[in-house]
């Protein structure tokens, strides 16, 4: 075993959700192979979700999830879709995902509950974007 095969079963046997990780990251693939960059961001989302149903997932779409300040509701976040209550995955159709867009995606995972979020972009010409993020330290669990 090389030392890079060696370092990718371990990088593999500590995937926080492997499975779901894998699902998520094909579907997006599959999606974009079937329809490129040409369509609104719902029509992949509805793709996405259709995936993983049939991938047996258990999927969310637009779930609000509260967000807190001391204690108190003080808005909501709605991703796109929840992946077996452990996943978000926040959706992006344009030429290329911005610093903006990584910024509000990272300060939605540190808000919520979830340790594993995606932001997958289906609107760039040379293909999707999938950028996966994991927030699980500091959490007061």
């Amino acid at each position: 075993m090389t030392r890079e095969t060696d370092a990718k079963l371990k990088t593999d046997a500590k995937l926080l959700y492997k499975e779901e990780s894998y699902i998520i990251q094909g579907g997006a693939f599959e999606v974009y192979k079937q329809f490129r960059n040409r369509h609104k961001e719902v029509i992949y989302q509805r793709a996405l979700v259709e995936y993983f149903k049939n991938k047996k997932l258990n999927v969310e779409r637009e779930k609000q999830i509260p967000i807190y300040f001391q204690d108190k509701k003080v808005g909501v976040y709605i991703p796109d879709v929840v992946v077996n209550n452990s996943v978000f995955v926040e959706l992006k159709c344009k030429p290329n995902i911005t610093k903006d867009d990584i910024n509000q995606f990272w300060y939605y995972l540190k808000c919520s509950d979830y340790k594993v979020g995606y932001l997958i972009n289906f609107g760039s010409p040379k293909g999707v974007q999938i950028i996966r993020r994991i927030y699980d330290t500091a959490r007061k669990k």
